[in-house]
């Protein structure tokens, strides 16, 4: 065979490996790691990280004795306050937040601080009851004003 015509064919290999390469690349979703913030105390804080990890999340968990500095230091109100705070790609993720309504925060890439559900509503992940109720809750998206409106609404009435 002709070495140029082998020289051609392996550039023109290596260019459409390169361009399959970049192009899986650039279609790899965004990894969806959590910064976790938690009191040694709190057991459904865990169960929360395992549906989390369930729905593709990866964990990074800091335990504190005081959360209030982390959720402060992240713009989430004192009013909002859960058991557990959350950190991913810019935004906070304050308490019980159903890891569906992360990721559509994250494709929606709202200008918000976050998502927060306060209290602990049984029957949101992590606060699920051996008899099955589910409390009515909202998500709830807080706003760079420190204002919230309703993201997702779960456990509704039928």
């Amino acid at each position: 065979m002709n070495p140029a015509k082998l020289d051609r064919r392996l550039f023109l290999g290596v260019v459409m490996s390169v361009g399959v390469a970049g192009t899986a690349c650039a279609q790899t979703p965004r990894p969806r790691s959590l910064a976790v913030f938690k009191t040694p105390t709190c057991a459904c804080c865990d169960a929360w990280m395992t549906h989390m990890r369930a729905a593709g999340f990866s964990t990074a968990v800091t335990i504190l004795p005081d959360l209030q500095s982390v959720r402060r230091r992240h713009g989430l109100p004192d009013g909002l306050a859960a058991c557990h705070t959350a950190v991913i790609d810019g935004y906070v993720v304050e308490g019980h937040v159903p890891a569906a309504d992360v990721v559509r925060m994250l494709a929606e890439r709202p200008d918000a601080v976050g998502l927060a559900v306060p209290a602990m509503p049984l029957g949101s992940p992590g606060m699920e009851t051996p008899q099955g109720h589910k409390d009515p809750y909202d998500t709830l998206l807080v706003l760079r004003t420190g204002a919230t409106r309703v993201f997702a609404r779960h456990n509704q009435p039928t």
